[in-house]
């Protein structure tokens, strides 16, 4: 994903000069909650993740959440919540009983939408039959299971606390416990991995017939263990045929790709990741969480949380570890550094409805993406052609000054 950190710098073409109009309607509105807690932490993994100890403070730190809550509410404007992502860590580590006060906690505050979204992030370590039942029946209506790989070799070489068997039995026990509705992700670029072993993987994962899949190269990441001691990765040319090998694999199965590495069955995308992309607003809540919120004048809002469990957790500092509000010149950089990365982009209005700024102010840019055949052309949307969608950093390259 995109860093916000490049944003600040750039000056977007025509949009310094531009005056934002306060938002005629604000965005549909979305709850993150994170759980930073791991059973140990994969070598990969740059998110804010800490190896838990024996017994968790659950009670503590869903009292912190309600209350980190509780001072982001002055941006709820009587919003009701579209979705809730539980992401991690491993939010499957925590109790039933934990979550459920979190989520009675939560409706008390912003109330929910009548089809909302409640997702939860799971390993199939953490698969605990009756354990899922009883978060099914707390309201919480899809999982996300991290798979990461079927083959013991490669789960070895990531890290990973489960082994192929486990992640199988994981989506059937996810199905019996009521479950109609759930991600699996997966990864491929793995250590030493030929096209037959992502497709075999992919295969495996389609057998299960999740909903939803997410597919995403392996990519090595600062402050990581494969950072400092990095495996042997496959050639590009490998990575290459794996991508579109496993795109057209998918294509077959009736998974269509909605979003760079995200693939859904019909009528199934993630609506939190829909949200997301196309530059709604999220509370973000826990240790390390973010956050975007629109005002009704017109500002938009980054904010992050305090980033380690035990400050987190200290009544004497504070949950919100900053924020930042989004100037005209970032404006449409952030907007279409999340909605171009959709497969069919956004509807154009949706521009000036999300930011306050004219579509006048992408103009030049859009007729150079245009003419070099990274834009579609299309005055109704603004969403990449294939080419772009494979090139997507040149095509924001055009919409600099």
């Amino acid at each position: 994903m995109t860093t916000d950190s490049c944003a600040s710098s750039l000056i977007i073409g025509g949009a310094a000069s531009s005056p934002r109009a306060p938002l005629p309607t604000l965005p549909p509105l979305a709850l993150y909650i994170h759980i930073p807690w791991c059973v140990r932490k994969c070598p990969y993994c740059d998110f804010n993740s800490h190896t838990a100890s024996p017994v968790l403070p659950e009670q503590e730190y869903v009292d912190a959440l309600l209350a980190d809550l509780d001072q982001d509410l002055h941006a709820v404007y009587g919003r009701e919540l579209t979705s809730i992502f539980f992401g991690g860590g491993t939010p499957s580590l925590f109790s039933a009983e934990a979550l459920g006060r979190l989520l009675q906690g939560v409706e008390q505050r912003i109330p929910f939408a009548a089809d909302i979204e409640i997702t939860l992030e799971a390993n199939p370590g953490t698969f605990e039959q009756e354990k899922f039942v009883a978060y099914r029946k707390l309201g919480i209506n899809r999982l996300s299971i991290g798979i990461q790989s079927f083959q013991q070799e490669k789960l070895e070489a990531l890290g990973r606390i489960h082994n192929g068997d486990e992640a199988v039995r994981a989506a059937g026990m996810a199905r019996q416990a009521g479950f109609d509705n759930f991600n699996l992700d997966l990864m491929h670029g793995l250590p030493d991995q030929s096209l037959d072993d992502a497709l075999s993987d992919l295969r495996q994962a389609i057998a299960l017939k999740p909903t939803h899949i997410s597919w995403y190269q392996l990519t090595l990441e600062p402050n990581t263990v494969f950072w400092n001691q990095p495996p042997v990765l496959p050639e590009d040319d490998t990575l290459w045929d794996i991508q579109e090998a496993g795109q057209a694999l998918l294509a077959e199965h009736g998974y269509a790709q909605y979003e760079v590495s995200a693939y859904a069955q019909a009528g199934r995308p993630a609506r939190h990741n829909l949200n997301y992309w196309s530059f709604g607003d999220f509370i973000g809540i826990g240790a390390g969480a973010h956050g975007k919120l629109s005002h009704p004048d017109g500002r938009i809002v980054r904010t992050w949380k305090t980033r380690l469990p035990k400050d987190y957790l200290n009544p004497a500092k504070s949950f919100q570890a900053g924020e930042k509000s989004l100037s005209n010149d970032e404006m449409p950089f952030e907007f279409l550094m999340n909605a171009l990365r959709l497969t069919a982009g956004v509807e154009s209005r949706l521009y000036p409805e999300r930011t306050g700024l004219s579509l006048e102010t992408l103009a030049e840019g859009r007729r150079e993406a245009e003419q070099s055949g990274l834009l579609q052309v299309e005055p109704s949307r603004l969403a990449a052609t294939e080419r772009g969608q494979l090139f997507l950093n040149d095509l924001l390259q055009q919409f600099l000054n």
